[in-house]
């Protein structure tokens, strides 16, 4: 079953985006316009010589793709010790069934 579709504009370092998203997915969608903002106007803060808007949005987008891949990379860890703690206990309930 598929969601309702809403029109929605987000307004992402002042320029405003029109979009067509799952009414589900609205909330996702404004969180991220918010984050994405709050990156671009702390780099717009620092005022660097010949960055324009696309300039820190481009910075932007890094920072969030590295914070993206730190969090897959701290899970895929989590999953290792999740694999280890599993073997262990099938280690552990064998002994006991002796």
């Amino acid at each position: 079953m598929s969601d309702k579709k809403l029109d929605i504009k987000l307004k992402i370092a002042g320029k405003t985006y029109s979009m067509k998203i799952d009414s589900s997915k609205e909330e996702v969608y404004r969180l991220a316009e918010r984050e994405v903002n709050r990156y671009v106007a702390k780099f717009e803060q620092l005022r660097l010589d010949g960055y324009a808007a696309q300039d820190y949005l481009a910075i932007a987008a890094l920072q969030l793709a590295m914070a993206n891949i730190r969090l897959a990379q701290s899970r895929q860890v989590g999953d290792e010790d999740l694999k280890r703690i599993t073997a262990l206990a099938a280690e552990v309930e064998a002994h006991l069934a002796k």
